[in-house]
């Protein structure tokens, strides 16, 4: 089942969920601010942006306030996400090993025909 990850209702998390409800393709929402991500879930994320500094909303003034925002060392910017959850960057969707930042629909078909 695919899984779409939110810290924010956002223009492209909008566009994720009409996507695949447009399709009829069965997903489910997970709000950053009541689950927490694994480690495991979140190394899926990271092997999908390349790196986990992407993975940081500094687009958020609140996470801009915070130490995480302008870690250099990956492993404390891991942690900080682990953390707080809601410093992700939003919509990530999931589908098993394979995941999505953002929105992009070539890449969001390749991730449903699995």
């Amino acid at each position: 089942m695919i899984q779409i990850y939110l810290s924010k209702n956002n223009f492209d998390a909008k566009k994720v969920q009409r996507f695949l409800k447009e399709r009829k393709i069965p997903f489910q929402i997970m709000d950053l601010k009541k689950h927490r991500l694994g480690e495991r879930e979140l190394d899926v994320f990271i092997r999908a942006a390349g790196s986990v500094k992407k993975l940081v909303d500094r687009a958020d003034k609140k996470v801009l306030s915070h130490p995480v925002a302008h870690f250099d060392t990956e492993s404390l910017i891991k942690e900080g996400l682990l953390q707080n959850p809601g410093f992700l960057i939003s919509p990530l969707t999931r589908n098993g090993s394979k995941a999505m930042i953002g929105f992009d629909k070539e890449m969001l078909e390749a991730l449903i025909s699995e």
